[in-house]
């Protein structure tokens, strides 16, 4: 049995599902809800302490999506997952990365931050080119799409 585990939320399940059948895995069981007011509810349904736990989910808005991962990484610290790492096939708000303008945010921190303090431990990910990967305080791993 491999120590680590895949799960997803709800922006890519096809790739998701895709990613652990060529691992030989199941995704791990995950409840998410919506309540009426729109506020995200997320259960992991089978233990996870202890594992290396990679959750799949893209931040392409809406906004709804990164809160979402957000959620499920937060869920995972508080049960007691070893290690998680949020892979996220489109990283939202990466072209935000420097304040090239006054009065403006630089998002693409903000965001990487809002990672971190939900528990990421490690990002994998691919961002524009261009973007300045020293936002991240974490460990990022940026994948190449140039050669496919």
């Amino acid at each position: 049995m491999p120590d680590f585990k895949v799960s997803s939320g709800r922006s890519n399940p096809d790739l998701a599902n895709k990613v652990a059948d060529n691992l030989g895995l199941h995704l791990s069981e995950v409840t998410i809800r919506s309540f009426s007011d729109g506020e995200i509810w997320v259960k992991y349904e089978e233990n996870v302490r202890g594992v290396d736990l990679f959750v799949i989910q893209s931040t392409f808005a809406p906004a709804d999506n990164l809160l979402e991962l957000l959620i499920l990484i937060d869920a995972a610290k508080r049960a007691s997952a070893k290690r998680v790492t949020a892979v996220i096939p489109y990283f939202g708000y990466a072209r935000q990365d420097r304040k090239d303008q006054p009065r403006v945010s630089i998002t693409a921190k903000l965001v990487a931050n809002l990672l971190t303090r939900a528990g990421a431990d490690r990002i994998i990910t691919m961002i524009c080119i261009g973007t300045n990967t020293g936002i991240f305080d974490i460990p990022l791993d940026h994948l190449y799409g140039s050669t496919v």
